[in-house]
Protein backbone atom coordinates (compact mmCIF):
# COMPACT_ATOMS: atom_id res chain seq x y z
CA UNK A 1 0.00 0.00 0.00
CA UNK A 2 1.40 3.30 -0.96
CA UNK A 3 1.82 5.30 2.30
CA UNK A 4 0.22 8.69 0.25
CA UNK A 5 -2.81 6.80 1.29
CA UNK A 6 -2.23 7.66 4.70
CA UNK A 7 -0.46 10.86 5.19
CA UNK A 8 -1.77 13.41 7.54
CA UNK A 9 -1.32 16.10 4.60
CA UNK A 10 -3.83 14.18 2.32
CA UNK A 11 -6.63 16.37 3.07
CA UNK A 12 -8.64 14.10 0.52
CA UNK A 13 -8.43 11.33 3.07
CA UNK A 14 -10.03 13.10 5.85
CA UNK A 15 -13.09 14.30 3.49
CA UNK A 16 -13.97 10.67 2.77
CA UNK A 17 -13.16 9.48 6.17
CA UNK A 18 -16.24 12.04 7.19
CA UNK A 19 -18.17 10.71 4.53
CA UNK A 20 -17.98 6.44 5.69
CA UNK A 21 -18.50 8.39 8.85
CA UNK A 22 -21.62 10.04 8.25
CA UNK A 23 -23.20 7.12 5.83
CA UNK A 24 -22.78 10.06 3.24
CA UNK A 25 -21.24 7.09 1.24
CA UNK A 26 -20.99 3.37 1.37
CA UNK A 27 -17.72 2.46 -0.62
CA UNK A 28 -14.47 3.67 -1.76
CA UNK A 29 -14.14 3.31 -5.88
CA UNK A 30 -12.11 5.81 -7.48
CA UNK A 31 -10.69 5.75 -11.00
CA UNK A 32 -7.17 6.49 -12.86
CA UNK A 33 -8.45 8.27 -16.41
CA UNK A 34 -5.67 8.28 -18.52
CA UNK A 35 -6.25 9.71 -22.49
CA UNK A 36 -4.05 7.93 -24.72
CA UNK A 37 -2.66 10.47 -26.73
CA UNK A 38 1.02 10.59 -24.73
CA UNK A 39 3.67 8.68 -22.27
CA UNK A 40 2.19 9.14 -18.16
CA UNK A 41 4.79 11.93 -16.61
CA UNK A 42 5.74 12.14 -12.94
CA UNK A 43 2.72 14.55 -12.43
CA UNK A 44 0.57 11.62 -13.30
CA UNK A 45 2.47 9.65 -10.60
CA UNK A 46 1.06 11.52 -8.22
CA UNK A 47 -2.81 11.11 -9.22
CA UNK A 48 -1.62 7.25 -9.72
CA UNK A 49 -0.21 6.86 -6.12
CA UNK A 50 -3.23 8.84 -4.84
CA UNK A 51 -6.21 6.94 -6.39
CA UNK A 52 -4.51 3.80 -5.85
CA UNK A 53 -3.96 4.28 -2.55
CA UNK A 54 -7.34 5.73 -1.20
CA UNK A 55 -8.74 2.69 -2.64
CA UNK A 56 -6.91 0.52 -0.66
CA UNK A 57 -6.75 2.50 2.31
CA UNK A 58 -10.50 1.91 2.30
CA UNK A 59 -10.85 -1.73 0.96
CA UNK A 60 -12.05 -0.08 -2.22
CA UNK A 61 -10.78 -0.67 -5.61
CA UNK A 62 -9.65 1.83 -8.25
CA UNK A 63 -10.82 1.36 -12.22
CA UNK A 64 -8.49 2.31 -14.81
CA UNK A 65 -10.39 3.56 -17.91
CA UNK A 66 -8.61 5.21 -20.61
CA UNK A 67 -10.59 8.54 -21.91
CA UNK A 68 -10.49 7.31 -25.57
CA UNK A 69 -12.90 9.91 -27.20
CA UNK A 70 -10.91 11.58 -29.64
CA UNK A 71 -9.35 9.14 -32.12
CA UNK A 72 -7.31 11.86 -34.08
CA UNK A 73 -4.56 11.87 -31.07
CA UNK A 74 -5.24 8.42 -29.51
CA UNK A 75 -3.13 5.10 -30.19
CA UNK A 76 -2.66 1.60 -28.78
CA UNK A 77 1.02 2.41 -28.43
CA UNK A 78 0.15 5.00 -25.62
CA UNK A 79 -3.02 2.11 -24.12
CA UNK A 80 -0.12 -0.42 -23.82
CA UNK A 81 3.13 2.23 -22.36
CA UNK A 82 0.72 3.39 -19.80
CA UNK A 83 -0.37 -0.19 -18.52
CA UNK A 84 3.20 -1.07 -18.55
CA UNK A 85 4.01 2.19 -16.33
CA UNK A 86 1.04 1.61 -13.98
CA UNK A 87 2.59 -2.13 -13.63
CA UNK A 88 5.99 -1.00 -13.04
CA UNK A 89 4.76 1.48 -10.20
CA UNK A 90 3.00 -1.81 -8.30
CA UNK A 91 -0.51 -0.62 -9.54
CA UNK A 92 -3.15 -3.62 -10.49
CA UNK A 93 -6.52 -2.56 -10.89
CA UNK A 94 -7.89 -6.26 -11.88
CA UNK A 95 -10.73 -6.76 -13.59
CA UNK A 96 -11.71 -3.47 -13.46
CA UNK A 97 -10.37 -2.19 -17.11
CA UNK A 98 -12.42 0.65 -18.93
CA UNK A 99 -12.78 2.59 -21.70
CA UNK A 100 -14.67 5.58 -22.63
CA UNK A 101 -14.99 4.07 -25.38
CA UNK A 102 -17.63 1.09 -23.86
CA UNK A 103 -20.05 3.49 -23.54
CA UNK A 104 -20.57 5.17 -26.30
CA UNK A 105 -23.92 3.92 -26.98
CA UNK A 106 -24.93 4.75 -23.49
CA UNK A 107 -23.35 8.07 -23.92
CA UNK A 108 -25.71 8.58 -27.33
CA UNK A 109 -28.44 7.36 -25.13
CA UNK A 110 -27.89 9.94 -22.40
CA UNK A 111 -27.35 12.93 -25.27
CA UNK A 112 -31.12 11.93 -26.89
CA UNK A 113 -32.32 12.08 -23.29
CA UNK A 114 -31.31 15.53 -22.75
CA UNK A 115 -32.58 16.88 -26.33
CA UNK A 116 -35.94 15.05 -25.49
CA UNK A 117 -35.82 17.14 -21.81
CA UNK A 118 -35.04 20.19 -24.39
CA UNK A 119 -31.54 20.30 -22.31
CA UNK A 120 -29.52 20.21 -25.59
CA UNK A 121 -29.51 21.48 -29.18
CA UNK A 122 -28.05 20.66 -32.65
CA UNK A 123 -25.87 24.05 -33.59
CA UNK A 124 -24.91 24.80 -36.99
CA UNK A 125 -22.00 27.52 -35.96
CA UNK A 126 -19.03 27.65 -36.79
CA UNK A 127 -15.95 26.75 -34.09
CA UNK A 128 -15.02 30.25 -34.64
CA UNK A 129 -18.28 31.67 -33.89
CA UNK A 130 -19.17 29.30 -31.08
CA UNK A 131 -16.33 31.12 -29.47
CA UNK A 132 -16.79 34.93 -30.43
CA UNK A 133 -20.27 34.22 -29.23
CA UNK A 134 -18.77 32.49 -26.33
CA UNK A 135 -18.38 36.14 -24.14
CA UNK A 136 -15.89 36.67 -21.85
CA UNK A 137 -15.59 36.95 -17.91
CA UNK A 138 -17.21 39.90 -17.91
CA UNK A 139 -19.97 39.95 -20.61
CA UNK A 140 -22.34 37.37 -21.25
CA UNK A 141 -22.37 35.28 -24.36
CA UNK A 142 -25.13 35.29 -26.87
CA UNK A 143 -27.33 32.55 -27.98
CA UNK A 144 -27.16 30.70 -30.56
CA UNK A 145 -29.74 31.04 -33.48
CA UNK A 146 -30.02 27.11 -33.63
CA UNK A 147 -31.15 27.65 -29.98
CA UNK A 148 -34.29 26.73 -29.82
CA UNK A 149 -34.80 24.19 -32.46
CA UNK A 150 -37.55 21.71 -32.21
CA UNK A 151 -36.94 18.44 -30.37
CA UNK A 152 -37.78 16.56 -33.61
CA UNK A 153 -35.48 18.65 -35.87
CA UNK A 154 -32.46 18.25 -32.86
CA UNK A 155 -32.87 14.54 -32.99
CA UNK A 156 -32.88 13.71 -36.68
CA UNK A 157 -29.96 16.19 -37.56
CA UNK A 158 -28.07 14.16 -34.47
CA UNK A 159 -28.84 10.70 -35.73
CA UNK A 160 -28.01 11.73 -39.45
CA UNK A 161 -24.46 13.11 -37.72
CA UNK A 162 -24.07 9.63 -36.25
CA UNK A 163 -24.47 8.18 -39.51
CA UNK A 164 -22.00 10.29 -41.35
CA UNK A 165 -23.88 12.31 -43.36
CA UNK A 166 -22.34 15.52 -42.47
CA UNK A 167 -18.64 16.64 -43.03
CA UNK A 168 -16.24 17.40 -39.64
CA UNK A 169 -17.04 21.10 -38.38
CA UNK A 170 -20.32 21.40 -39.82
CA UNK A 171 -22.68 20.74 -36.78
CA UNK A 172 -21.93 20.06 -33.27
CA UNK A 173 -24.48 19.28 -30.50
CA UNK A 174 -24.53 21.33 -27.45
CA UNK A 175 -25.74 21.40 -23.92
CA UNK A 176 -28.56 24.09 -23.58
CA UNK A 177 -27.17 25.79 -20.30
CA UNK A 178 -27.03 29.35 -19.36
CA UNK A 179 -25.03 31.47 -22.07
CA UNK A 180 -25.08 34.35 -19.35
CA UNK A 181 -23.46 32.40 -16.68
CA UNK A 182 -20.28 33.58 -14.42
CA UNK A 183 -18.99 30.44 -14.98
CA UNK A 184 -18.10 30.24 -18.94
CA UNK A 185 -18.35 26.26 -19.02
CA UNK A 186 -21.60 26.38 -18.32
CA UNK A 187 -22.19 28.78 -21.35
CA UNK A 188 -23.44 25.73 -23.72
CA UNK A 189 -20.66 23.20 -23.73
CA UNK A 190 -19.70 21.58 -27.02
CA UNK A 191 -20.59 17.96 -26.13
CA UNK A 192 -20.14 15.84 -29.01
CA UNK A 193 -18.84 16.32 -32.53
CA UNK A 194 -18.19 15.15 -35.75
CA UNK A 195 -14.97 13.62 -36.51
CA UNK A 196 -14.23 11.14 -39.20
CA UNK A 197 -11.56 8.99 -37.56
CA UNK A 198 -11.41 5.65 -37.08
CA UNK A 199 -10.93 4.67 -33.44
CA UNK A 200 -8.45 2.02 -32.55
CA UNK A 201 -11.21 -0.19 -30.47
CA UNK A 202 -14.74 0.80 -32.29
CA UNK A 203 -13.04 1.01 -36.00
CA UNK A 204 -15.42 3.14 -38.19
CA UNK A 205 -18.46 2.65 -36.26
CA UNK A 206 -18.94 5.97 -35.18
CA UNK A 207 -18.87 9.91 -36.80
CA UNK A 208 -19.41 11.23 -33.86
CA UNK A 209 -17.25 11.84 -30.45
CA UNK A 210 -18.32 12.97 -26.75
CA UNK A 211 -16.11 15.52 -25.37
CA UNK A 212 -14.46 14.92 -22.47
CA UNK A 213 -16.43 16.62 -20.27
CA UNK A 214 -19.50 14.56 -21.53
CA UNK A 215 -17.99 11.72 -21.22
CA UNK A 216 -16.12 11.55 -17.97
CA UNK A 217 -18.83 12.31 -15.22
CA UNK A 218 -21.38 9.66 -17.13
CA UNK A 219 -18.51 6.94 -17.40
CA UNK A 220 -17.89 7.52 -13.29
CA UNK A 221 -21.65 7.25 -12.70
CA UNK A 222 -21.52 3.74 -15.24
CA UNK A 223 -19.10 2.29 -13.58
CA UNK A 224 -20.17 2.88 -9.77
CA UNK A 225 -17.27 5.73 -9.22
CA UNK A 226 -17.96 7.08 -5.59
CA UNK A 227 -15.11 9.88 -5.71
CA UNK A 228 -13.43 11.24 -8.79
CA UNK A 229 -10.26 12.80 -7.79
CA UNK A 230 -9.40 15.16 -10.00
CA UNK A 231 -6.69 18.42 -10.36
CA UNK A 232 -7.71 21.91 -9.73
CA UNK A 233 -7.66 22.97 -13.54
CA UNK A 234 -11.15 20.86 -12.92
CA UNK A 235 -12.82 22.86 -10.22
CA UNK A 236 -14.37 25.37 -12.83
CA UNK A 237 -15.67 22.24 -14.55
CA UNK A 238 -17.31 20.52 -11.51
CA UNK A 239 -20.59 22.29 -11.97
CA UNK A 240 -20.89 21.20 -14.95
CA UNK A 241 -19.93 17.60 -13.84
CA UNK A 242 -23.12 18.02 -11.31
CA UNK A 243 -25.19 19.69 -14.08
CA UNK A 244 -24.96 16.82 -16.46
CA UNK A 245 -25.69 13.80 -13.64
CA UNK A 246 -28.42 15.70 -12.19
CA UNK A 247 -30.58 16.74 -15.61
CA UNK A 248 -29.64 12.45 -16.45
CA UNK A 249 -30.92 12.13 -13.18
CA UNK A 250 -28.21 9.17 -12.79
CA UNK A 251 -25.83 8.11 -9.81
CA UNK A 252 -23.70 11.28 -9.06
CA UNK A 253 -20.36 10.63 -7.69
CA UNK A 254 -18.08 13.22 -5.75
CA UNK A 255 -15.65 15.23 -7.33
CA UNK A 256 -12.33 16.58 -5.27
CA UNK A 257 -9.88 18.81 -6.93
CA UNK A 258 -6.52 18.74 -5.61
CA UNK A 259 -2.94 20.79 -6.94
CA UNK A 260 -0.98 19.47 -9.66
CA UNK A 261 2.12 18.64 -9.44
CA UNK A 262 4.86 21.63 -10.52
CA UNK A 263 8.34 20.01 -10.71
CA UNK A 264 11.28 22.35 -11.41
CA UNK A 265 13.14 22.11 -14.52
CA UNK A 266 10.25 20.30 -16.37
CA UNK A 267 7.49 20.57 -18.25
CA UNK A 268 4.25 19.03 -17.90
CA UNK A 269 2.39 19.22 -20.41
CA UNK A 270 1.64 16.56 -23.03
CA UNK A 271 1.81 18.58 -25.89
CA UNK A 272 4.95 20.19 -25.24
CA UNK A 273 6.22 16.78 -24.25
CA UNK A 274 5.18 15.96 -27.82
CA UNK A 275 6.81 18.66 -28.83
CA UNK A 276 9.86 17.75 -27.90
CA UNK A 277 9.67 14.16 -29.07
CA UNK A 278 8.27 14.90 -32.48
CA UNK A 279 10.81 17.77 -33.02
CA UNK A 280 13.90 15.42 -31.76
CA UNK A 281 14.93 17.84 -29.12
CA UNK A 282 15.23 14.60 -27.26
CA UNK A 283 15.29 10.53 -28.09
CA UNK A 284 11.64 9.84 -27.36
CA UNK A 285 9.61 9.31 -24.73
CA UNK A 286 11.13 7.03 -22.81
CA UNK A 287 14.82 9.80 -23.23
CA UNK A 288 15.87 9.74 -19.99
CA UNK A 289 15.99 13.48 -19.69
CA UNK A 290 11.93 13.04 -19.56
CA UNK A 291 9.81 13.72 -16.72
CA UNK A 292 7.88 10.47 -18.15
CA UNK A 293 7.74 7.23 -16.04
CA UNK A 294 8.98 5.12 -18.96
CA UNK A 295 11.77 7.70 -19.00
CA UNK A 296 12.45 7.66 -15.20
CA UNK A 297 12.76 3.55 -15.55
CA UNK A 298 15.06 3.99 -18.06
CA UNK A 299 17.59 6.66 -16.53
CA UNK A 300 17.52 3.95 -13.23
CA UNK A 301 14.99 5.47 -11.14
CA UNK A 302 13.17 2.93 -8.98
CA UNK A 303 9.48 3.14 -8.09
CA UNK A 304 10.08 3.13 -5.00
CA UNK A 305 11.48 6.09 -5.14
CA UNK A 306 8.07 7.74 -7.52
CA UNK A 307 6.13 6.34 -4.71
CA UNK A 308 7.99 8.24 -1.88
CA UNK A 309 8.20 11.50 -3.51
CA UNK A 310 4.75 11.38 -3.94
CA UNK A 311 4.27 10.61 -0.23
CA UNK A 312 6.62 13.76 0.53
CA UNK A 313 5.23 16.40 -1.18
CA UNK A 314 1.87 15.46 0.16
CA UNK A 315 -1.29 16.11 -1.17
CA UNK A 316 -2.76 19.85 -1.01
CA UNK A 317 -5.03 22.24 -2.47
CA UNK A 318 -2.54 25.19 -2.72
CA UNK A 319 -0.67 25.20 -6.10
CA UNK A 320 3.00 25.29 -5.69
CA UNK A 321 6.74 24.17 -7.17
CA UNK A 322 8.43 21.12 -5.97
CA UNK A 323 12.02 21.38 -6.23
CA UNK A 324 13.82 18.62 -8.43
CA UNK A 325 16.43 18.04 -5.52
CA UNK A 326 13.27 16.54 -3.75
CA UNK A 327 12.97 13.45 -6.26
CA UNK A 328 16.79 13.40 -6.94
CA UNK A 329 16.97 12.56 -3.04
CA UNK A 330 14.28 9.88 -2.90
CA UNK A 331 16.24 8.52 -5.32
CA UNK A 332 19.63 8.30 -3.49
CA UNK A 333 17.80 7.14 -0.57
CA UNK A 334 16.08 3.97 -1.82
CA UNK A 335 18.89 2.98 -4.20
CA UNK A 336 21.80 3.46 -1.47
CA UNK A 337 20.02 0.82 0.04
CA UNK A 338 19.38 -0.88 -2.81
CA UNK A 339 22.38 -0.83 -5.42
CA UNK A 340 25.62 -3.29 -5.31
CA UNK A 341 28.42 -1.38 -5.86
CA UNK A 342 31.00 -1.62 -8.37
CA UNK A 343 34.21 0.29 -9.76
CA UNK A 344 34.11 2.29 -13.12
CA UNK A 345 36.59 4.99 -14.41
CA UNK A 346 34.86 7.51 -16.75
CA UNK A 347 37.94 9.12 -18.09
CA UNK A 348 40.80 6.98 -17.85
CA UNK A 349 44.25 7.95 -17.13
CA UNK A 350 47.02 5.32 -17.31
CA UNK A 351 49.18 4.34 -14.73
CA UNK A 352 52.32 1.97 -14.41
CA UNK A 353 52.85 0.24 -11.16
CA UNK A 354 56.72 -0.05 -11.86
CA UNK A 355 57.26 -2.27 -9.00
CA UNK A 356 54.73 -4.80 -9.38
CA UNK A 357 55.47 -8.29 -11.25
CA UNK A 358 55.07 -7.62 -15.43
CA UNK A 359 52.01 -10.51 -16.33
CA UNK A 360 50.70 -10.85 -12.60
CA UNK A 361 47.80 -10.54 -11.60
CA UNK A 362 46.01 -10.89 -8.11
CA UNK A 363 42.37 -11.29 -6.93
CA UNK A 364 41.32 -8.55 -4.41
CA UNK A 365 38.04 -8.63 -2.53
CA UNK A 366 35.25 -5.96 -2.18
CA UNK A 367 32.29 -5.74 -0.56
CA UNK A 368 29.35 -5.43 -2.70
CA UNK A 369 27.34 -3.65 -0.28
CA UNK A 370 29.61 -1.40 2.58
CA UNK A 371 26.53 -1.45 4.75
CA UNK A 372 25.35 -4.85 3.85
CA UNK A 373 28.00 -7.38 4.78
CA UNK A 374 25.10 -10.37 3.91
CA UNK A 375 25.56 -9.23 0.64
CA UNK A 376 29.03 -10.56 0.27
CA UNK A 377 31.86 -10.05 -1.69
CA UNK A 378 33.13 -9.88 -5.39
CA UNK A 379 36.45 -10.26 -6.81
CA UNK A 380 38.84 -7.49 -8.61
CA UNK A 381 41.66 -8.00 -10.89
CA UNK A 382 44.59 -5.89 -9.88
CA UNK A 383 47.57 -5.75 -11.80
CA UNK A 384 50.88 -4.03 -12.90
CA UNK A 385 48.42 -1.31 -14.85
CA UNK A 386 45.61 0.07 -13.78
CA UNK A 387 43.36 2.95 -14.61
CA UNK A 388 42.05 5.79 -12.24
CA UNK A 389 40.22 9.28 -13.29
CA UNK A 390 41.71 12.20 -14.85
CA UNK A 391 40.33 13.99 -12.21
CA UNK A 392 42.05 12.08 -9.53
CA UNK A 393 45.73 13.29 -10.03
CA UNK A 394 46.88 16.77 -10.39
CA UNK A 395 50.55 17.80 -11.71
CA UNK A 396 50.54 21.29 -9.97
CA UNK A 397 47.23 20.56 -6.92
CA UNK A 398 46.08 23.29 -4.20
CA UNK A 399 46.73 23.02 -0.56
CA UNK A 400 43.92 20.88 0.21
CA UNK A 401 44.10 18.43 -2.80
CA UNK A 402 43.91 14.68 -1.05
CA UNK A 403 44.48 12.86 -4.46
CA UNK A 404 47.25 11.34 -6.41
CA UNK A 405 50.15 14.21 -7.36
CA UNK A 406 53.49 14.10 -8.08
CA UNK A 407 55.84 12.87 -5.23
CA UNK A 408 52.28 12.06 -3.07
CA UNK A 409 50.89 9.28 -2.02
CA UNK A 410 47.27 7.25 -2.51
CA UNK A 411 45.48 4.30 -1.61
CA UNK A 412 43.89 2.56 -4.08
CA UNK A 413 40.21 1.76 -2.88
CA UNK A 414 40.38 -2.44 -1.51
CA UNK A 415 43.83 -2.12 -2.52
CA UNK A 416 47.65 -0.79 -2.25
CA UNK A 417 49.06 2.57 -1.41
CA UNK A 418 50.79 3.55 -4.44
CA UNK A 419 53.01 6.43 -5.20
CA UNK A 420 52.99 8.62 -8.19
CA UNK A 421 57.09 8.65 -9.00
CA UNK A 422 56.91 10.19 -12.62
CA UNK A 423 54.62 12.01 -15.16
CA UNK A 424 54.52 10.95 -18.71
CA UNK A 425 53.74 13.48 -21.20
CA UNK A 426 52.80 13.16 -25.18
CA UNK A 427 54.42 14.98 -28.00
CA UNK A 428 52.14 17.73 -27.25
CA UNK A 429 52.93 18.01 -23.90
CA UNK A 430 49.50 16.41 -22.58
CA UNK A 431 49.76 13.80 -19.40
CA UNK A 432 49.33 10.47 -21.24
CA UNK A 433 50.26 8.09 -17.99
CA UNK A 434 51.65 7.89 -14.32
CA UNK A 435 54.61 6.04 -13.25
CA UNK A 436 54.14 4.70 -9.51
CA UNK A 437 55.53 2.36 -6.85
CA UNK A 438 53.10 0.25 -4.46
CA UNK A 439 53.68 -0.57 -0.97
CA UNK A 440 53.27 -4.56 -1.07
CA UNK A 441 52.56 -4.19 2.77
CA UNK A 442 49.32 -2.11 2.69
CA UNK A 443 46.94 -4.46 1.68
CA UNK A 444 43.85 -3.87 3.89
CA UNK A 445 46.64 -2.31 6.30
CA UNK A 446 47.87 1.45 7.65
CA UNK A 447 51.88 1.57 6.52
CA UNK A 448 53.75 0.29 9.34
CA UNK A 449 55.83 3.28 9.71
CA UNK A 450 52.68 5.19 10.78
CA UNK A 451 52.45 7.62 7.95
CA UNK A 452 49.11 9.06 6.99
CA UNK A 453 47.85 8.72 3.77
CA UNK A 454 44.60 10.82 3.47
CA UNK A 455 43.15 10.16 0.09
CA UNK A 456 41.39 7.05 -1.37
CA UNK A 457 40.36 6.37 -5.10
CA UNK A 458 38.94 3.90 -7.20
CA UNK A 459 40.48 2.36 -9.83
CA UNK A 460 40.03 -0.56 -12.47
CA UNK A 461 42.83 -2.88 -13.76
CA UNK A 462 43.64 -2.48 -17.77
CA UNK A 463 43.75 -6.04 -18.94
CA UNK A 464 40.09 -7.06 -17.85
CA UNK A 465 38.36 -4.37 -17.81
CA UNK A 466 35.34 -3.56 -19.80
CA UNK A 467 35.16 -0.70 -22.20
CA UNK A 468 31.46 0.91 -21.95
CA UNK A 469 29.91 4.36 -23.03
CA UNK A 470 28.12 5.99 -20.29
CA UNK A 471 25.64 9.14 -20.47
CA UNK A 472 25.65 11.40 -18.14
CA UNK A 473 22.86 13.24 -17.77
CA UNK A 474 21.86 16.53 -16.51
CA UNK A 475 18.70 18.53 -16.67
CA UNK A 476 16.91 19.41 -19.33
CA UNK A 477 16.00 23.06 -19.20
CA UNK A 478 18.60 25.64 -17.57
CA UNK A 479 15.51 27.37 -15.81
CA UNK A 480 13.42 25.78 -13.01
CA UNK A 481 10.20 27.49 -14.83
CA UNK A 482 10.75 26.64 -18.79
CA UNK A 483 7.19 28.42 -18.56
CA UNK A 484 7.87 31.65 -16.96
CA UNK A 485 9.17 33.80 -19.89
CA UNK A 486 6.10 34.27 -21.75
CA UNK A 487 7.64 36.16 -24.64
CA UNK A 488 10.21 33.41 -25.34
CA UNK A 489 9.01 29.61 -26.48
CA UNK A 490 9.83 26.81 -23.63
CA UNK A 491 12.48 25.75 -25.89
CA UNK A 492 14.41 28.57 -25.02
CA UNK A 493 15.31 27.19 -21.83
CA UNK A 494 16.49 23.84 -22.73
CA UNK A 495 19.77 22.88 -21.62
CA UNK A 496 22.59 22.02 -23.91
CA UNK A 497 24.17 20.36 -21.85
CA UNK A 498 21.83 18.02 -20.69
CA UNK A 499 23.41 14.80 -22.16
CA UNK A 500 27.70 14.18 -22.31
CA UNK A 501 27.57 10.40 -23.90
CA UNK A 502 31.82 9.55 -22.15
CA UNK A 503 33.20 7.09 -24.95
CA UNK A 504 36.13 4.96 -23.62
CA UNK A 505 35.08 4.24 -19.72
CA UNK A 506 36.51 1.20 -18.01
CA UNK A 507 34.76 -0.79 -15.91
CA UNK A 508 35.36 -3.66 -13.59
CA UNK A 509 34.89 -7.16 -15.17
CA UNK A 510 31.45 -7.81 -13.76
CA UNK A 511 29.81 -5.33 -15.09
CA UNK A 512 29.98 -6.97 -18.63
CA UNK A 513 27.25 -9.52 -17.33
CA UNK A 514 25.08 -6.58 -16.42
CA UNK A 515 21.59 -6.74 -17.91
CA UNK A 516 19.27 -4.00 -18.96
CA UNK A 517 17.74 -2.38 -15.98
CA UNK A 518 20.65 -3.65 -13.52
CA UNK A 519 21.59 -0.46 -11.06
CA UNK A 520 25.04 -0.07 -9.26
CA UNK A 521 26.41 3.11 -7.01
CA UNK A 522 29.76 3.35 -9.42
CA UNK A 523 31.72 4.29 -6.13
CA UNK A 524 32.25 8.10 -5.94
CA UNK A 525 31.21 8.68 -8.84
CA UNK A 526 27.00 8.49 -8.86
CA UNK A 527 24.23 5.65 -9.69
CA UNK A 528 24.30 3.95 -12.85
CA UNK A 529 21.96 1.83 -14.76
CA UNK A 530 22.54 -0.50 -18.03
CA UNK A 531 21.06 0.62 -20.85
CA UNK A 532 18.19 -1.81 -22.46
CA UNK A 533 17.53 0.78 -25.78
CA UNK A 534 20.40 1.25 -27.71
CA UNK A 535 22.29 -0.36 -30.84
CA UNK A 536 25.98 0.43 -29.55
CA UNK A 537 28.61 -2.77 -29.34
CA UNK A 538 29.82 -1.80 -26.21
CA UNK A 539 27.14 -1.79 -23.10
CA UNK A 540 26.12 1.90 -22.06
CA UNK A 541 25.15 2.61 -18.76
CA UNK A 542 23.00 6.07 -18.22
CA UNK A 543 23.55 8.24 -14.82
CA UNK A 544 20.22 7.75 -12.91
CA UNK A 545 21.96 10.74 -10.39
CA UNK A 546 24.84 11.86 -8.86
CA UNK A 547 25.53 10.93 -4.91
CA UNK A 548 24.80 13.91 -3.53
CA UNK A 549 23.04 16.89 -5.03
CA UNK A 550 26.02 19.16 -7.22
CA UNK A 551 23.90 21.87 -7.82
CA UNK A 552 23.94 25.17 -5.56
CA UNK A 553 20.65 25.88 -3.23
Amino acid sequence: MSDISTSSANFIRHIITEDLASGKSKQVVTRFPPEPNGYLHIGHAKSICLNFGLAEAFGGRCHLRFDDTNPIKEEQEYIDAIKADLRWLGFDWGEHEYYASDYFEKLYAFAIMLINRGKAYVDGQTADEIRENRGTLTTPGQESPWRERSTAENIDLFERMRNGEFAAGRYVLRAKIDMASPNLNLRDPVIYRILHAPHHRTSSTWAIYPMYDFAHGQSDSIEGVTYSICTLEFEDHRPLYEWFLRELNIFAPRQIEFARLNLDYTVMSKRKLLQLVTEKHVDGWDDPRMPTLSGLRRRGVPAAAVKNFCERIGVGRAANRIELSILEDCVREVLNESTPRAMAVLRPLKIVITNYPAGQVEELTAPNHPQQPERGVRTLPFGREIFIEQDDFMADPPKKFFRLAPGREVRLRYAYIIKCDEVMRDANGEICALHCTYDPATLGKDPADGRKVKGVIHWVEQEHAVTAEVRVYDRLFRSADPDADKDNDFLAALNPESLEIVTGCRLEPALAMADAGDTFQFERLGYFVADHNVSAAAPVFNRTVTLRDTWDK
